[in-house]
């Protein structure tokens, strides 16, 4: 259709990339933990989510899923989280996992973090997978600083996942544009509004921030440039951490990264252990920030 009608293609491309459908479901493997957590309701502007808590520790942590993602994805970490001591907070964004809703945006994410930060009170630490990771970065620059942030298979701004998106459909320039002209619409925003709400590369985290990036060397959905960048952007209070083999979603339960990010919630970047493998399946590299 971008051939024929730029604009309608662009249109047409603007409704596939908010799509939420099909949802996820929760794996068998997850579904004890996720069970067994203590559940409530989130009222937010764009919505309903619904909320889980895990374990009772002083300490609390925030996971964020990513689009068309879930909770339960988080469980491995979960149970590693509330093992070290941590209560541990997730939700399901609205239109995804349990929470109802046909629409939903970043908005939502930054939502119904800020009402579980009324409810918990500082999470020391904001955990945020693929779009999640969006949401964590402006809330750590925002309305909910926290001393440690870890981005997993993330991205520093909007624009990656929207030219990623355009990538995959191989759309063209003039629909691109349509589409870019109507997601900034959607959130209200200018091009400069974008940039200073939502890119962290741009913007970076409080000095005060330690910041862990994971990403997989292969990962298809999402390219680790933007955790490079990141990286360079936050110099000695960042630290990347490379996998190999486990692409986008497979790498939140690897034991590298289960391990990585479990350190980083106990101390910090010094909790992070230098981790050395081959490039097989599950291994897992530690590079030096970028020159």
């Amino acid at each position: 259709m971008s051939r024929v009608s730029p604009r309608f293609g662009g249109d047409l491309a603007y409704r596939a990339f908010f799509s939420t459908a099909p949802r996820m479901r929760v794996r068998e493997s997850a579904r004890a933990v996720h069970d067994s957590a203590r559940r409530s309701v989130l009222r937010l502007p764009g919505g309903e989510a619904a909320a889980f808590e895990w374990g009772a520790g002083e300490r609390s942590a925030l996971l964020l899923h990513g689009w068309k993602g879930r909770a339960s994805q988080f469980v491995p970490l979960v149970e590693r989280l509330v093992g070290d001591g941590f209560r541990v907070v997730a939700f399901d964004a609205p239109a995804h996992g349990d929470s109802p809703g046909r629409r939903t945006d970043v908005r939502d994410w930054i939502a119904a973090a800020e009402v579980l930060a009324e409810r918990h009170g500082t999470f020391e630490l904001l955990v945020g997978h693929s779009f999640g990771s969006l949401a964590a970065l402006t809330l750590a620059r925002s309305t909910l600083p926290a001393p440690r942030v870890a981005v997993v298979a993330g991205a520093a701004s909007p624009e990656a996942f929207v030219d990623a998106f355009v990538s995959d459909f191989r759309l063209r320039s003039a629909s691109a544009d349509r589409l870019r002209e109507r997601f900034r619409r959607r959130l209200g925003v200018d091009e400069a509004e974008l940039v200073r709400r939502y890119d962290a590369v741009r913007d970076p985290l409080p000095a005060e921030t330690e910041l862990l990036l994971v990403h997989d060397r292969g990962d298809r959905r999402l390219a680790d440039r933007d955790a490079v960048r990141l990286c360079e952007v936050h110099g000695g209070h960042a630290r990347l951490l490379r996998t190999a083999g486990l692409g986008h979603s497979r790498i939140l339960s690897a034991d590298a990264v289960l391990d990585a990010i479990s350190g980083f919630a106990r101390d910090g970047l010094g909790g992070v252990a230098p981790v050395s493998g081959s490039a097989d399946i599950g291994s897992a590299l530690v590079d030096p920030p970028p020159a």
